[in-house]
């Protein structure tokens, strides 16, 4: 009898020594998330506290509806910087926000097709001739927002220019440095130690303002912005989802390679497709950007070889609790923005980088005259600011690259390269 009882006492033990574990590590999973979660809003002129909420919010509902099967974290989308940043100096924050709302039902039609048709319709409709040069136009047209910000064209304190280069060019290779260079754990945090290394250098140079840090409160409730709907807005963003389903369906096979589970089975591509829309969604309704799942995360998977599905629902957890820390949200507003132009000359590039992998790694072929066309009408319209103004409704950006491509790939000929046969 005795026995029995020590055994019980040891696995209760156990249970709270895992449960412990489980929560430090959830907290290690959001630290690995975070430069990258809060440097999206604020790109964007979105709450840095409700992207927090958000991410943490998208996280649980994606949980909910792939049954806790997936060990991913959901956060902000790269991809939405440009078209967020567009939509706010268009039609404002509110209209901004609705339009990402209507994105995340994009994500749900999308889940509804795997489901009717099977995984192979998101290739039958986004072929990698299509997706390349999208995700190209996505990095290359913030180009020249980087190298602006890099240049410390909108610091306002008076500084010598030679030194907000020195500031923006440390950033970049202490990011660089850490990618490339560093080792275990520390090589998931090149954005954090680029910040860190960038912010102790601004303060050096003094051009760090303290003081709305100092008055913050520690408890506030983040500044929740709620969606207005507008047509112009919601047509701008929906065909911005294209880029981000590829990377969805990238990422939830890479996370299944890592832990030897197909996870486009069990729990199926349109369960995840389907948690992506609604934490989008969500996000949308509350004030923050897009959430989707987040390949630091799944690095942080693969090195720390955690697979508990428990420890994503504790960095969710603790991600909507710092979302209640005012004096978080006033840190990161308080960095300089040369600081992350050092950081978003690499980032913008490596988002142009996978477009021009993803041509690589499929072996499109651009002698072939479709492919050819395609790729460059989708490159000079994106980067070139082509416009097709309708009057109350102006198509432009990466929408206008997305339906372009798709369209040239539906009505275009498939014809075989060319061989001499002399």
């Amino acid at each position: 009898m005795s026995n029995i009882t020590t055994d019980k006492t040891k696995n209760i033990t156990s249970q709270h020594k895992h449960s412990w574990q489980d929560i430090f590590t959830g907290a290690q999973m959001l630290f690995v998330a975070f430069g990258a979660l809060v440097l999206v809003p604020m790109l964007t002129k979105l709450d840095p506290n409700v992207a927090l909420f958000t991410a943490g919010v998208g996280t649980l509902l994606f949980q909910l509806t792939t049954k806790g099967k997936v060990p991913v974290f959901l956060a902000s989308s790269f991809a939405f910087i440009a078209p967020i940043s567009f939509g706010v100096a268009q039609w404002g924050i509110p209209a901004t926000l609705g339009g990402l709302v209507a994105a995340g039902f994009v994500f749900m039609f999308f889940a509804f097709l795997v489901k009717i048709n099977g995984s192979h319709v998101i290739d039958r409709i986004l072929p990698p001739v299509v997706t390349g040069p999208i995700i190209m136009v996505i990095g290359l047209s913030l180009a020249p927002v980087a190298v602006g910000m890099a240049m410390g064209k909108d610091i306002n304190v008076p500084v010598e220019h030679y030194k907000l280069i020195i500031i923006s060019m440390v950033s970049l290779l202490t990011t660089l440095i850490v990618a490339i260079w560093a080792k275990g754990f520390l090589k998931l945090l090149p954005i954090i130690s680029g910040i860190l290394v960038g912010y102790i250098l601004s303060c050096l140079f003094g051009i760090v303002d303290f003081q709305p840090v100092i008055n913050a409160p520690w408890f506030k409730v983040p500044d929740f912005t709620f969606p207005e709907f507008h047509w112009q807005a919601i047509l701008y963003m929906i065909p911005i989802v294209i880029a981000p389903t590829i990377e969805h369906v990238g990422d939830i096979m890479a996370i299944g390679s890592v832990t030897g589970k197909d996870y486009t089975r069990d729990p199926g591509l349109q369960r995840t497709l389907l948690g992506d829309g609604l934490a989008t969604s969500a996000a949308g309704l509350f004030g923050g950007p897009p959430c989707i799942t987040y390949a630091e995360v799944i690095g942080a998977v693969t090195l720390t070889r955690n697979f508990k599905t428990r420890v994503m629902t504790w960095a969710a957890v603790w991600a909507i609790l710092m979302s209640f820390v005012g004096k978080i949200g006033a840190f990161l507003s308080s960095i300089p923005t040369v600081v992350m132009g050092g950081i978003m000359v690499l980032l913008f590039g490596s988002i142009a980088s996978v477009g021009i992998n993803i041509l690589i790694k499929h072996k499109v072929d651009l002698s072939v005259s479709r492919n050819m066309c395609i790729v460059s009408l989708v490159l000079v319209f994106g980067i070139g600011g082509m416009v097709f103004d309708f009057g109350s409704y102006a198509l432009q950006g990466i929408s206008l690259c997305g339906i372009l491509a798709i369209v040239l790939n539906l009505i275009l000929p498939r014809q075989e390269k060319s061989t001499d046969t002399h």
